[in-house]
């Protein structure tokens, strides 16, 4: 007789639910703009978590333009894409998550290598199928089309507002716009006013700052010689000041001549007097004058513009330090504290060779993007693809700075 082996059904686990993160954006910071937003995200928590067989995974949220990489939430969800953590994106449409073509087939592609599926709500398309991609690159281009369309004709409009002596809304000290007119805040025309003054009777600009420092009013070197500088408190209008080169990097550029400019004189109340105004301008040009500066040398180092102080939050900026030729090196200081002092800003110089190291050791330069200085020895190392590396530091000790030439010469001294 045969034997009959009863076979029991294998229990199967339940299948995984899918991590499921949104990314929601809108183009400006108006109250309405902001509303949407909101309203974006509101909405895709809920549809998320609606779904069984989806895991709520967060929402990702910018107020800004689409056609730039640098949107804070946009980079930390391609980190948490990188890091395993999701594996479904819905977005409201391509527009949504960029508008340039590349920046857009890059992201997408580098998600399906990922294994992370991204859904287009409006379109209608996931980019794990086969005809995904076909119809986003037409998508694509589409919308980075329109972006242009956009933009051309919003700067139609603002030129033809300049022609016509019309400003676009702006923010200016000493001043409030009010229904399109410039209103004088007196209490502020009362600093810009002293600032003018300051500057006819001698004081230099960091003088300035210091002064208003310590009358509670703070503002930067760039800012104070700017100010002095600007038309608009003598009372006239110069629009066209800037332009913008195109509609996916909006980089702007000072207005050198690229573009007609318009001068409205007498456009709206003056704070200062025209004699004031035009001697200071004349003084501006004598300290250049006397001043002149032969051309800066050439720098190579890509720390410009990466590193911050985490005390204050000032850039930090090159710098040449010590006082005999023999003791020269560079290194890198916090802007408050180079200028204003230690007793507005803790933080410390940092030598570039040491610099140079730390970030060797972090990783490189490679996809770097920005140091931190928390505080005194430490840095702080953050990378596009969300890495973070803090590391610390020391000075060398005197013995190990010193060259063979500096021992030699120190025993002929000795000798002698």
């Amino acid at each position: 007789m045969r034997t009959v082996q009863k076979l029991e059904p294998l229990q199967m686990p339940p299948p995984r639910r899918k991590r499921t993160a949104a990314y929601a954006r809108v183009s400006c910071e108006k109250d309405a703009m902001l509303q949407s937003l909101a309203a974006q995200v509101g909405y895709y928590a809920d549809y998320i978590r609606r779904r069984p067989d989806w895991e709520f995974a967060g929402v990702f949220a910018d107020e800004v333009t689409g056609t730039k990489d640098s949107r804070e939430q946009f980079q930390q969800l391609l980190a948490d894409c990188r890091a395993g953590k999701v594996d479904i994106v819905i977005t409201k449409s391509i527009s949504r998550l960029a508008r340039n073509t590349v920046t857009l087939l890059d992201t997408v592609r580098e998600l399906m290598a990922l294994g992370v599926a991204v859904y287009f709500e409006r379109e209608r398309i996931w980019t794990d199928t086969g005809e995904g991609e076909l119809a986003l690159s037409l998508l694509a281009a589409f919308a980075q089309e329109e972006s242009r369309s956009v933009s051309e004709n919003c700067r139609w409009r603002i030129r033809k507002q300049f022609k016509e002596g019309v400003s676009t809304p702006c923010s200016v000290f000493g001043y409030k716009m009010e229904q399109g007119t410039f209103v004088v805040v007196p209490e502020e025309a009362a600093v810009v006013r002293q600032i003018f003054a300051d500057y006819l009777a001698g004081m230099g600009i960091l003088a300035i700052q210091k002064k208003l420092l310590a009358q509670g009013q703070k503002f930067s070197k760039n800012g104070l010689a700017g100010l002095i500088r600007n038309e608009k408190y003598v009372g006239d209008l110069l629009l066209q000041k800037s332009l913008t080169t195109d509609h996916l990097s909006k980089r702007k550029l000072k207005n050198t001549g690229q573009l007609p400019q318009y001068l409205v004189p007498d456009h709206h109340p003056a704070i200062v007097s025209r004699e004031q105004f035009d001697a200071v301008q004349r003084e501006i040009a004598r300290r250049a004058a006397a001043h002149k500066s032969g051309p800066r040398p050439e720098h190579p180092c890509k720390f410009t513009g990466l590193i911050r102080c985490g005390i204050c939050g000032a850039p930090f900026g090159h710098k040449i330090a010590g006082a005999a030729a023999k003791y020269k090196k560079p290194v890198w200081i916090c802007h408050t504290f180079n200028t204003l002092g230690k007793a507005h800003c803790a933080s410390q110089m940092i030598p570039e060779d040491i610099l140079l190291a730390k970030t060797a050791e972090a990783g490189g330069f490679k996809g770097l993007q920005r140091i931190e200085v928390p505080g005194a020895f430490q840095l702080a190392f953050y990378y596009k693809d969300g890495k973070q590396v803090d590391l610390t530091w020391k000075h060398p000790s005197r013995r190990e700075s010193w060259t063979q030439e500096m021992r030699d010469a120190t025993r002929e001294r000795s000798k002698k």
